[in-house]
C-alpha cells in the first residue's frame, strides 16, 4: 500500500497593510485606555497577522473598553471572543504564534491570569529555548493589573515579580499613555513573548500625545523628575505616587529624583545606577507584597553595584505579605504618599548610624544600651 502524500502546510500569511481611518482623532489629553486602543488599531491595521483575542474582546471591546471597535473595523476573524478559559486562550495563542500569526491575548483581569501560568511557564517561555530559537513565540500577553479601583478579590493583584522571574519572558508596564502606545507597538512587533501590565487606576489618567508616538525602547528606564538627595523607584501604578510624594518631599526639604522603569525585564542598570550613585540613597516603591517583590531584586543591584555611593540602606514601600484586602480596607494595604514620605525621613541624613535597628547589645551597641529615640 502506497502511503499517502502529505499536503504540505500552507505558509503563514504575509503583513498586509489593512486601511483603517480612525473616527475619533486623538484629543489634547489622551488617556491611558485611549493610547493602547489605538496602539492595537494600529499594529492590526499594519500587519494582517496581529489577532486580538480573549474574554469579551469582541463586540464588548473589553471590560475596560481597550480593545473597543475593533471587531467592527477587523471583523471578527482578527478580533474574536473566546472561552472562559484562561489556559486554553494562552495555549491557543502558542498554537498562533507558532503558524506565524502574532496573537495579542488579554486575560482580564491579573488574577484570572494564573490559570493559564503553566501555559506560560512551560511552553510560552521555554519554546525559543527548547527549539534552539527555531520557533519564536511573537506573542503579547495583556493583563490589567493592580489595585486602587476599589475591585474585589482576583482583581486587584500585582504578579509581576512572577513573570519577571520566568526566563524567557519580556515583562513591561507603562505609566504614561504614551509609553502606553509605544511599548505595546514594541511588544506587537517583538519576536519573542511579552507580558505586557496596564495599570488599571491609569487608564484613565490623561497627558498631551500626539500619536502615532515612539518614546524610549525595551530596556530602557526614564528619569521622570530629577533630583539630588534620593533616588525613588518605580514603575506601572506607583509613578504617579512617587511623583506626588517627591514633591510633597520638595517642601520638606528633600530633593527627589524619580526613576521609571517602564520595562522590569529587560532591565535598566544603567539608568538606575547612575541616579543611586549621584543620590547616594534609594527608595523602591511598588504595590505587589514585600517580600521576594520585584523591589528585593532592585535593592539587591543597587546594593551590588552603588555599594560605596550609598549613604543609607535602600528601603521599601510595598503591599503587606497579607492577600488582598476587600476594597474598604486597599487603602491601608497600597503604598501612599505618607508612606513614601516615611521611607525617605528613615534614611540616614546624619552620616551616623540608625540606633532604631540595633538591638540592645547587638552589633555596634554596647550591652545593655538604651535605644535612642529619633525623630
Amino acid at each position: 500500500m502506497t502511503a499517502p502524500t502529505r499536503t504540505p502546510d500552507p505558509a503563514p500569511p504575509v503583513p498586509v497593510a489593512t486601511p483603517v481611518t480612525r473616527t475619533d482623532p486623538p484629543p489634547a489629553g489622551l488617556t491611558m485606555a485611549a493610547a493602547l486602543n489605538h496602539a492595537l488599531r494600529d499594529a492590526m491595521s499594519a500587519d494582517d497577522r496581529v489577532l486580538v483575542l480573549g474574554e469579551d474582546v469582541g463586540p464588548l471591546g473589553g471590560v475596560f473598553r481597550i480593545t473597543d471597535g475593533l471587531t467592527a473595523a477587523f471583523g471578527a476573524d482578527r478580533c474574536f471572543d473566546t472561552p472562559l478559559a484562561e489556559a486554553g486562550i494562552v495555549g491557543f495563542a502558542v498554537g498562533l504564534a507558532m503558524y506565524g500569526f502574532r496573537p495579542v491575548i488579554e486575560l482580564q483581569f491579573d488574577a484570572f491570569a494564573y490559570p493559564g501560568y503553566e501555559q506560560l511557564f512551560s511552553h510560552v517561555a521555554k519554546m525559543g529555548a527548547r527549539t534552539a530559537g527555531r520557533v519564536r513565540l511573537p506573542m503579547v500577553v495583556r493583563v490589567p493589573y493592580g489595585g486602587g479601583v476599589g475591585a474585589v478579590e482576583h482583581h486587584s493583584d500585582s504578579g509581576e515579580a512572577y513573570y519577571a522571574h520566568t526566563a524567557g519572558l519580556k515583562v513591561v508596564t507603562p505609566a504614561t499613555p504614551a509609553d502606553a502606545y509605544s511599548l505595546l507597538r514594541e511588544a506587537v512587533e517583538d519576536p519573542d513573548p511579552v507580558v505586557f501590565l496596564e495599570p488599571k487606576r491609569l487608564y484613565w489618567s490623561r497627558s498631551p500625545v500626539q500619536l502615532p508616538v515612539r518614546t524610549e525602547p525595551f530596556g530602557a528606564a526614564v528619569a521622570r523628575r530629577t533630583g539630588t538627595d534620593v533616588t525613588v523607584v518605580a514603575y506601572g501604578p506607583t509613578v504617579p505616587l512617587a511623583l506626588e510624594a517627591a514633591e510633597a518631599a520638595a517642601a520638606r526639604g528633600w530633593s527627589v529624583e524619580v526613576i521609571d522603569l517602564r520595562t522590569l525585564v529587560p532591565f535598566d542598570d544603567e539608568t538606575l545606577v547612575a541616579s543611586v550613585r549621584r543620590t547616594g540613597r534609594c527608595v523602591v516603591v511598588h504595590e505587589a507584597q514585600g517580600f521576594a517583590g520585584v523591589g528585593a531584586e532592585i535593592a539587591a543591584r543597587v546594593q551590588e553595584r552603588c555599594f560605596h555611593s550609598l549613604h543609607a540602606p535602600v528601603l521599601r514601600v510595598t503591599g503587606f505579605d497579607v492577600p488582598y484586602p476587600a476594597p474598604k480596607l486597599e487603602r491601608h494595604f497600597l503604598p501612599s504618599v505618607e508612606r513614601v514620605l516615611g521611607a525617605i525621613a528613615r534614611l540616614q541624613w546624619d552620616d551616623e548610624p540608625d540606633a532604631r535597628w540595633l538591638e540592645a547589645g547587638g552589633a555596634g551597641g554596647a550591652a545593655g544600651a538604651v535605644r535612642p529615640e529619633r525623630p
